[in-house]
C-alpha cells in the first residue's frame, strides 16, 4: 500500500512508514460522477465536469479536511484552560482525493487514456470506485451499463494491467537468496490469481501456496511479505476498494437498504460502501454549515458525503486519529491501528522517532472531562507511556524528545 509520509525507517525487519495524508483514487467509467464528486467535496469548481467523455484529461487533486468533531471541543477546553483570549487554530486530518480520467474497455492496453489512468492510481493508497446508478437522460452512457457490468470492466483492466507487470518480472537464477526465492514466489502466485480474473487482496490463494515454501514462517510475516512486494511492483488490484454509489437524489431517504442491496449485488462487505449522490453534495458544498445541516436533515441524513467517504477510508485502511492540544494548535494526526507512540511521533517529525523517550497519554473522554492538561494532571489521570505503547483512536498526546 502506497503512504505519504514524512520518514521510512525500519525496525526489527518491520517497514515503518510516518503518515502524514491519506490519498484516494476516485475511479470510474466516464459520465459516472467523478468529477462532480470531486467538486463536491473540495467545495469549489476545480475540476471540469462536463457530460462528455475524458472531460478530465489530468488527474485533479486537491486535499481536503476530515471531520472531527472532537477538534472543536479540544479547542473550547484549551482556551479555557490555558486562559486564551482566542481559540487555538485547529487543523483537521487531511484526505487527497485524485479525480482520475475516466477509464474504458482496453485501458490496460492503452485505450482511451488508459496508460495515463493506470499510472496516476499507482501513486494511491485506494481506490474509490464511482458506480453510477442515476437516472439523468440528458448524461450520456459512455460504456457504463450497470454498477455490476461496470465494476467487471474496471477490475478486468486493472487486473490485465498488473498481469503485464508481474510477466515482466525475470526469476532469479545462479545461487537464489532465501529471500529472493520467496519473493518470486510471491510473484508466480500473484499470477496465479489475476490470471483467474481475481484481485490480489480479494485472496488467499498466495498466503496458502507460500506457506509451503518456508514452514517457520508464519502467516503474518508472509502478508508483510506479499505487502511489501504488491507496493514494490504498484499493483493495482493489492489496493483497497472503497465503493461510492451514485444514486437519484430520491433515493437517499433509502441509503440503508440500498446498501445492504448493493453489497448482496456486489458481493461487497456493505462496509465498504457509500450510498451518495453527487449532485446533492454539489449543492451541499456551496452552503454554510448552518444550512448543510438542515438541508440533511431534510434529506434524512446525519452526514454529508465526505464525512462517510472519510469513515469509511479510515475503516478500511485501518486507520485512526490520535489527538494533540496546545495553544499554538488543536489537531488531528492520522496513524494505521497497531501504531505505537513512537511511530506516531515520528507523524509529527521524523526527529522525533530518533529521540523519543516517552509519551504523555490521555484519552479524549477524560481530557474533556477534568477540562486540559493541568486539571488532568493533578487528577493523576496522565499516563507515561514508552515506545512501544499501541496507540488508541482519540489519545490526546504529548510527546517527550530528547536533542
Amino acid at each position: 500500500m502506497h503512504q505519504k509520509g514524512v520518514k521510512n525507517k525500519k525496525l526489527n525487519n518491520v517497514t515503518i512508514t510516518a503518515m502524514s495524508q491519506l490519498s484516494i483514487g476516485i475511479v470510474g467509467l466516464p459520465n459516472v460522477g467523478k468529477s462532480t464528486l470531486f467538486n463536491a467535496l473540495l467545495k469549489k469548481q476545480v475540476a471540469l465536469a462536463a457530460n462528455y467523455p475524458f472531460a478530465t484529461i489530468k488527474p485533479n487533486v486537491g486535499v481536503v479536511e476530515v471531520p472531527d468533531e472532537r477538534l472543536k471541543i479540544l479547542a473550547d477546553i484549551t482556551q479555557k484552560s490555558e486562559k486564551l483570549t482566542v481559540l487555538p487554530p485547529i487543523k483537521y486530518a487531511l484526505v487527497e482525493f485524485v479525480d482520475i480520467a475516466g477509464l474504458v474497455k482496453g485501458a490496460s492496453q492503452g485505450e482511451g487514456l488508459g496508460n495515463q489512468f493506470l499510472a496516476n492510481i499507482r501513486e494511491t493508497q485506494a481506490v474509490c470506485h464511482v458506480l453510477r446508478d442515476f437516472n439523468d437522460a440528458n448524461v450520456v452512457r459512455e460504456g457504463s451499463v450497470s454498477p455490476i457490468e461496470d465494476l467487471e470492466t474496471i477490475r478486468t483492466e486493472l487486473q490485465l494491467a498488473d498481469l503485464a507487470t508481474l510477466n515482466k518480472q525475470q526469476a532469479p537464477k545462479g545461487t537464489v537468496a532465501k529471500e529472493d526465492k520467496l519473493r518470486w514466489s510471491v510473484i508466480e502466485n500473484f499470477k496465479k490469481i489475476v490470471e483467474r480474473g481475481q484481485n490480489i487482496l480479494l485472496s488467499d490463494l498466495s498466503k496458502k501456496q507460500i506457506s509451503d515454501l518456508d514452514e517457520k514462517q508464519n502467516q503474518q510475516q508472509l502478508s508483510e511479505v506479499e505487502a511489501l512486494v504488491a507496493k514494490e511492483l504498484c499493483l493495482l488490484t493489492a489496493k483497497p476498494e472503497i465503493f461510492a454509489i451514485n444514486v437519484d437524489e430520491a433515493d437517499l431517504g433509502q441509503a440503508a437498504t440500498l446498501k445492504k442491496d448493493w453489497a448482496k449485488q456486489l458481493n461487497l462487505s456493505a462496509t465498504q460502501i457509500v450510498i451518495i449522490s453527487a449532485q446533492i453534495e454539489s449543492q451541499l458544498a456551496v452552503l454554510d454549515t448552518q444550512d448543510q445541516q438542515a438541508y440533511l436533515q431534510d434529506l434524512g441524513l446525519a452526514e454529508s458525503g465526505l464525512e462517510r467517504l472519510a469513515k469509511v477510508a479510515y475503516d478500511i485502511l485501518k486507520l485512526q486519529s490520535f489527538l494533540t492540544a496546545g495553544e499554538i494548535e488543536v489537531k488531528a494526526w492520522t496513524i494505521e491501528k497497531g501504531a505505537t507512540a513512537r511511530q506516531a511521533a515520528g507523524v509529527i517529525h521524523s526527529d522525533f522517532y530518533d529521540k523519543f523517550i516517552s509519551a504523555k497519554v490521555i484519552s479524549f473522554a477524560d481530557f474533556i472531562r477534568l477540562g486540559g492538561w493541568q486539571e488532568a494532571k493533578e487528577a493523576g489521570k496522565i499516563r507515561q507511556e514508552g515506545r512501544d505503547y499501541l496507540m488508541q483512536d482519540g489519545d490526546v498526546v504529548e510527546f517527550m524528545v530528547g536533542r
